[in-house]
């Protein structure tokens, strides 16, 4: 990742497209837009369109939150975005994981103190990041519990926030306030 952040964060008077796109509730806790948004309005047109499938993984994914949520704080890890993993780490301890869980997935499946559910979950995400795919073993184990839908969604969440990391760390995007900042694995 970038030390310093690449692109200045935009705002809604730069551009007049970001005034319909800044208006879908875009911003952090403190009201402001968040840095992720302010930085990909360099291009509002990919910012847009990327919207609605972010949309889609976040909020009508039939995941429930908390594999949702574990599956992006391991891609986040894989990816060492610490945006991404910092953004997320609030959003899962709102989600009811907690703070020895987020521990236990910068450990990964390995961490003993996994159910055989999450870890399955964490493999997944590995397999995803190295391999570009699911193993036949993974695939059983989880489709034996998750219906095709999830199953597509979980691929999806998964490859969503490769994209994201791509992003935060080649623009060096700025952590928002209130976000923890961790140490990132190299």
């Amino acid at each position: 990742m970038s030390s310093t952040p690449r692109l200045p964060v935009r705002s809604v008077g730069e551009d007049p497209r970001l005034t319909e796109i800044f208006a879908r509730g875009l911003e952090g806790p403190e009201g402001g837009i968040l840095n992720i948004f302010g930085t990909l309005a360099h291009h509002p047109d990919l910012l847009r369109r990327w919207l609605v499938f972010a949309a889609h993984v976040m909020s009508k994914n039939t995941l429930s939150a908390r594999d949702r949520e574990l599956l992006i704080l391991r891609t986040g890890w894989n990816c060492a975005s610490k945006y991404e993993w910092g953004q997320h780490v609030v959003i899962a301890l709102e989600c009811g994981i907690t703070e020895a869980e987020i521990e236990q997935v910068t450990r990964g499946p390995e961490a003993s103190e996994w159910n055989a559910e999450d870890r399955d979950l964490l493999i997944a995400a590995d397999e995803l990041h190295q391999r570009y795919r699911l193993s036949d073993d993974i695939w059983a184990k989880l489709s034996a519990r998750y219906s095709t839908e999830q199953m597509l969604d979980l691929v999806a969440t998964v490859g969503n926030y490769h994209l994201v990391a791509m992003f935060l760390n080649t623009t060096g995007v700025a952590l928002d306030a209130g976000v923890p900042d961790w140490e990132m694995p190299v």
